[in-house]
């Protein structure tokens, strides 16, 4: 006790605050999930936070003081946790919980750090995605024509999210300005169906509302709406369809179809990868997707199959192997790059005097590749210092040259000059330099 108080007035000195009580960790999640959670996060963040504290955290860790928590414990719990069986995302998203509550903690300075960020975890693997080709879309959209949710089904091409697409209200519909308006999502929280808010601020979104939803939205809504609904997509009597029943429908449809079955979320990959095929920017993806952040469509979103990459080398050598080339330079078969000028340093094929360094530039950066800047400038640089050092040889042989042919015609000016007046030889040799001079000047 005497060593408690010790420490205790030890950091009052220091101007550390203490808490006024010794919490438990298993009573502090009560609160943090009652006072914290539950108030300021979606009801579909508090009931997997619930799940994660009543099902692991409580039991397993509860009975510890806050104080008490240490590194070596919560690294211990979790390598537990998999040797049990359970799965590496699962044991990520028990710590991602553990570390919120304690960041909390933290704030409220009842405990001096969080030790669930400092606990080493194997990395999560994402599980392998593979969206649907042009081809298994259309097959897709033709099996669905006749549904009765065909517009729904349509819609999911729109890249929305499950919740986005069952919580579309007829008044988002805004055919006068051809736009629909993503302004809420319905979830399963529970056994409840809520409308809720979007998952983040750039999800609230307007989309371009093209002929084809029209003309379906159209039919469905002369055949299937319900009076009185105000959600688009409801069942026949006209309440909110259960999210999970319309995963199972999708599912159902793809395999008495023959078709390959992918999530419905998967879909949303399948559109982001489908618009890359067509080089739309990853700007207007992620607006399209509603993602906060442009890493996320890239990274997670956007696939490449094996035609995409069967597509890009084949279009490089295509453009590096042209065939029916026959000239060669040194030996080396011309293609597109090698064809350019011919033995002589004749322009051909219509290069209109393009040097080999500016046609590679031009393909490569044609296609999917492109040279560093820097490394162009440097080939630029040291192509220009090799033709700086040719000038200054050259100048240097035309300067010894001039002297040699000098010398030459000085000495036979000079013998011709001893022969005709031996006695004034000295004279005429220093004029016979200077007439040679006269002559040679450029």
């Amino acid at each position: 006790m005497a060593k408690k108080l010790t420490q205790t007035k030890a950091k009052n000195d220091q101007g550390v605050l203490t808490a006024e009580r010794d919490w438990l960790l298993g009573a502090y999640l009560e609160y943090w999930l009652e006072d914290v959670v539950k108030v300021n996060r979606r009801p579909a963040t508090y009931t997997q936070c619930e799940t994660i504290v009543r099902l692991y955290l409580r039991p397993d860790l509860g009975g510890y003081s806050l104080n008490k928590l240490s590194v070596p414990l919560v690294q211990s719990y979790m390598k537990q946790l998999q040797k049990d069986g359970r799965s590496v995302s699962l044991v990520h998203v028990i710590r991602k919980v553990l570390s919120a509550a304690l960041s909390r903690a933290e704030r409220e300075e009842l405990v001096n750090r969080n030790v669930a960020r400092l606990v080493d975890l194997p990395a999560e693997e994402r599980k392998e995605i593979r969206p649907w080709s042009v081809t298994e879309v259309m097959q897709f959209l033709e099996v669905v024509r006749g549904h009765r949710l065909y517009a729904a089904f349509l819609m999911l091409f729109y890249g929305l999210r499950k919740g986005e697409l069952l919580g579309l209200r007829w008044q988002d519909i805004d055919a006068e300005n051809s736009k629909v308006h993503i302004r809420q999502q319905l979830q399963r929280v529970g056994r409840e169906i809520l409308i809720g808010p979007l998952k983040t601020r750039k999800s609230r979104r307007d989309l371009p509302l093209l002929a084809p939803i029209v003309e379906a939205l159209a039919q469905y809504y002369e055949k299937y709406r319900v009076d009185g609904a105000d959600l688009v997509f409801t069942t026949t009597e006209g309440n909110p369809i259960d999210p999970g029943n319309f995963l199972r429908d999708f599912k159902r449809i793809c395999q008495q179809n023959g078709l390959r079955v992918i999530t419905v979320h998967s879909v949303r990959h399948t559109v982001a990868t489908l618009l890359k095929s067509q080089k739309v920017a990853d700007r207007d993806i992620q607006l399209i997707l509603g993602h906060s952040r442009i890493i996320t469509t890239q990274e997670i979103y956007q696939h490449d199959d094996d035609d995409s990459r069967r597509n890009a080398l084949q279009g490089l050598t295509g453009a590096l192997l042209e065939p029916n080339s026959t000239k060669t330079v040194q030996g080396v078969s011309s293609g597109p790059l090698m064809n350019v000028v011919d033995s002589n340093g004749s322009c051909q094929n219509g290069c209109q005097k393009q040097g080999i360094v500016m046609r590679l530039v031009e393909i490569i950066s044609g296609g999917a590749y492109r040279i560093r800047t820097d490394d162009l400038f440097h080939a630029m640089k040291k192509r220009a210092t090799v033709a700086a050092r040719v000038t200054e040889v050259d100048t240097y042989l035309k300067a010894r040259r001039r002297q040699l042919l000098l010398g030459i015609v000085a000495v036979n000016l000079d013998v011709k000059a001893y022969r005709s007046h031996p006695a004034a030889g000295t004279a005429l040799r220093t004029q016979s330099f200077s007439q040679a001079s006269v002559q040679l000047k450029p």
